[in-house]
């Protein structure tokens, strides 16, 4: 009981809402809503957690729905009718059997890859990618100058004595 009051508390802060409809509760899905906008989309991004283990992105956030459980590499072999085998790697997702554990699961994983990596997608606003950002910080430096001095780096010298133009 503490640890399911601990993530409603953690999702309270967050912003996160549920959003699951009578029949995802009926199979098992949990659906949460974030705050924050997909770059792409501009909508809402949405994960679930469902009964089968699985955390998914989740909604019309994205094009398609995928997995966010971990990984993990195995080997695998496939054997040709004349004998021969080949070997290939794939990737096998780690199911999360309990509930409480995927949401936990889930709260982290969207605060590591929606609220610290996307810190600036807001869902009021629009999202600011890094290279307009040194670029409108670069224009603005280029604007406050004037024949290549800083506005802030003009000094007058009056009787010998120098003194900064604010």
């Amino acid at each position: 009981m503490l640890r399911e009051s601990k993530i409603i508390e953690q999702m309270e802060l967050l912003g996160i809402t549920d959003i699951t409809t009578p029949r995802q509760s009926r199979n098992g899905t949990v659906v949460w809503r974030l705050p924050i906008k997909d770059q792409d989309t501009g909508i809402l991004i949405e994960v679930a957690s469902f009964k089968s283990g699985y955390v998914r992105n989740q909604g019309k956030s994205c094009r398609s729905n995928y997995q966010l459980n971990k990984c993990k590499m195995d080997k695998r072999y496939y054997k040709y009718p004349n004998g021969k085998t080949h070997e290939f790697d794939t990737k096998e997702r780690i199911l999360i059997p309990r509930e409480i554990d995927r949401l936990e699961y889930l709260i982290r994983y969207c605060l590591k890859n929606y609220y610290i990596k996307h810190a600036n997608f807001v869902a009021d606003g629009d999202y600011v990618p890094k290279w307009k950002y040194k670029h409108d910080l670069e224009t603005m430096e280029r604007v406050t100058s004037i024949d290549g001095i800083k506005i802030n780096d003009v000094s007058v010298n009056v009787n010998g004595q120098r003194y900064k133009v604010i």
